[in-house]
């Protein structure tokens, strides 16, 4: 049989194509449009709901000067294939930051392509933002329409938390777009029992391991649940499916980590946070069970204890602090979650809805708990992972409780029995707003006086959930349908006002690298001494952050800036690695830049904040000896001696408040055999 070719593409007599037959246009026309089945307002909404996302996101994209620790690793690792695959912090690689490298390649291969500076920085941050609306979209809708799919989109895109730390190069909005792409595949392999999209669910979750390490790992107790329960095949094949999603999600996770830890210590960077230099011992510990448990952990490193959201407890997301990032959509995610399992209580095991249902709320809870009682280093801006559930939940919620709600309403002429279900059902979601619309004025409240925008925000919560209650409860007792609708409107606006204020604090306003927030100061103090979540403290106090410079967001600019960088105080309250709190200034830098001398570092430091701020100001490579806190084993006598011996160091800082034996002995080494810079107080030269 002949299998005839395609006639070419039409074209003019000067060679060009004609127009796209109608088809393709209708095609192109249906990417802004949506599917023929969509309403007509769908697509477009998703769209506005993109472009306000993207907005938000990057509006002012100068003013954001990102981490200064995370951007002097991408910064090192332009300059160091090496330094890009261990995620060091310096491009001698010395030392690597505490926490695997996927979101630093991210972000280091577009400093590669487009050159480094804040936008380079910052562009993958908001493609990857924007892309977790889109995708929470797409999986909402999937089961639950149109509806449900853009009051979900519309409430991640306004969650005050995740517009801050989007605007910063903290790896969360890494770690939220994998995860997200992990549910979907799982969804996918739910509802058509094909196995290759289980496999991808893994490893997806793999990456996010390599980019947050265990906090990735919060949501696999409810992908097993929902997959075991909810997927289309019998129980034998579920279980063996599981197994092969496993050993994907396994390799992902671990490949990096073995290989690290293979190669010999001598020729590798120390692992920032580890207590024995290894990778293993920076997953169980410092980024595992020391955030769980503090400093009361014996597993690993230990977290310091340290909370800038406030102490730990059930109620610790409702606080001053945690409050205006998350709860906002909290009390009604909570209702949605149990009412819609109430409506879909007698589905088959395996519907669709249920098994979203379960994966959002598993996602929202085992969340909150794990935020809620981590009593290790705890950041507001961690909860920005939570934010997926608790949105989904509010559009899926939301528009289950609706239809409740008109059955009720319309819940004459059935049987007795089912009238009474069916009119007690209809008072949940005028409850659940009117609680919802309470919490969010008395969030408002706590931030009374703070400008105008949060007082606009408050009368329109308070007056738009008033008119929604009312209305729904009018619509129902005169069955004007179309009444009940402008309340379900008005039910979104007093819910979102809150957040959508906070939110544009945030976009309209400068951000702080290491503890980015939302909205105004509360003057919150951490449970573990450190600044509250609406402060914006200037860089100490934990993983993902530094001490910062004028020009900690771009290219490093040499001696340029006027101002100083010190080493900061660690979150235990311990100074930062009792080896310097010696001021070091431009002029210093300029100093050590002028007598390098052909040395691979510039100069020796005490901890990360102080090693990163000189790095993004000199541009040269600059060794942090105890990592972030200070208390990291990096440097040893003997290491420090073969590095002067060989030439690759000629200066170190030291100070007179050394803590730890090794620090101690080095200090005393330092002061006893190298030469002091009278001009720069605790600065030595070496060899």
């Amino acid at each position: 049989m002949t299998t005839l070719a395609p006639p070419p593409a039409p074209t003019t007599q000067d060679g060009r194509h004609r127009a796209a037959p109608p088809a393709a246009r209708s095609r192109l026309r249906g990417l802004f449009t949506g599917p023929p089945d969509d309403p007509r307002w769908a697509r477009p909404a998703l769209w506005a709901i993109l472009v306000l996302a993207t907005a938000l996101y990057a509006w002012n994209m100068s003013s954001v000067s990102g981490n200064t620790f995370y951007n002097a690793a991408v910064y090192s690792g332009t300059k160091s294939w090496k330094a890009f695959f261990f995620g060091a912090l310096d491009a001698g690689s010395f030392i690597t930051v505490d926490k695997p490298p996927f979101a630093l390649w991210v972000m280091g291969l577009s400093a590669r392509v487009f050159g480094y500076g804040t936008w380079q920085l910052m562009l993958p941050m908001v493609a990857l933002g924007t892309g977790s609306v889109a995708l929470l979209y797409r999986m909402v809708k999937r089961d639950f329409g149109a509806v449900a799919a853009t009051i979900a989109a519309l409430a991640l895109t306004l969650t005050p938390i995740t517009v801050a730390i989007t605007r910063d190069t903290n790896p969360d909005p890494v770690l939220v777009f994998l995860m997200l792409l992990g549910a979907a595949a799982l969804m996918k392999a739910v509802r058509t029992g094909r196995l290759l999209p289980l496999v991808w669910s893994g490893v997806a979750i793999g990456f996010a391991f390599n980019t947050k390490m265990m906090q990735a790992y919060v949501v696999l107790p409810v992908f097993f649940l929902v997959y075991l329960w909810a997927a289309q095949l019998g129980l034998g094949r579920r279980i063996r499916n599981l197994a092969v999603g496993t050993v994907a999600l396994v390799v992902s996770s671990a490949w990096w980590m073995v290989v690290v830890d293979l190669i010999p210590a001598s020729s590798r960077p120390y692992i920032g946070g580890s207590t024995d230099n290894t990778v293993w011992d920076l997953v169980i510990g410092y980024n595992g069970f020391g955030r769980i448990f503090g400093a009361s952990s014996s597993v690993g490193s230990q977290g310091n204890g340290a909370s800038f959201g406030g102490d730990a407890g059930v109620y610790r997301l409702f606080n001053s602090i945690m409050g205006g990032q998350i709860s906002w959509l909290i009390p009604f995610a909570l209702v949605a979650l149990i009412g819609g399992l109430v409506l879909r209580g007698r589905a088959p095991r395996t519907d669709a809805k249920r098994a979203a249902l379960l994966l959002w709320g598993g996602w929202f809870v085992l969340h909150y708990l794990t935020f809620a009682l981590a009593e290790g280093t705890f950041h507001p801006y961690y909860v920005t992972a939570m934010a997926p559930g608790v949105a989904a939940l509010a559009g899926i919620g939301g528009v289950m409780l609706y239809r409740a709600f008109r059955e009720g309403s319309a819940a004459v002429g059935v049987p007795p029995r089912k009238r009474v279900r069916a009119w007690g059902r209809g008072w949940v979601l005028p409850v659940a707003i009117a609680g919802s619309t309470v919490w969010a004025v008395v969030l408002l409240q706590r931030v009374s006086g703070s400008g105008t925008l949060y007082t606009v925000a408050e009368v329109v919560a308070g007056v738009a959930g008033a008119v929604a209650v009312i209305g729904l409860l009018l619509g129902r007792f005169t069955g004007r349908q179309r009444l009940t609708g402008i309340a379900a409107l008005a039910a979104v606006v007093a819910l979102l006002a809150g957040p959508a204020a906070y939110s544009a604090s945030a976009a309209t306003s400068s951000t702080n690298g290491t503890n980015p927030t939302a909205g105004p100061s509360t003057g919150g103090m951490g449970g573990g001494g450190g600044m509250g979540g609406g402060q914006r403290p200037s860089g100490t106090g934990g993983p993902g952050g530094g001490t910062g410079t004028s020009n900690s967001g771009s290219a490093p600019s040499g001696s340029s800036s006027s101002s100083s960088t010190s080493s900061s105080q660690s979150a235990s309250g311990r100074t930062a690695g009792g080896m310097g709190d010696t001021q070091v200034s431009a002029a210093m830098i300029s100093y050590l830049k002028k007598n390098q001398d052909g040395a691979t570092w510039l100069v020796a430091v005490a901890t990360d904040q102080t090693a990163s701020s000189i790095i993004l100001e000199s541009g040269e490579p600059v060794i942090s000896m105890g990592g972030w806190s200070g208390s990291d084993d990096a440097m040893t006598l003997a290491k420090l001696k073969s590095l002067v011996k060989s030439g690759e160091l000629h200066y170190i800082v030291v100070g007179d408040s050394g803590q730890g034996s090794s620090n101690s002995e080095i200090s005393t080494w330092v002061k006893k055999n190298g030469t002091a810079v009278s001009a720069y107080s605790g600065l030595y030269r070496l060899g």
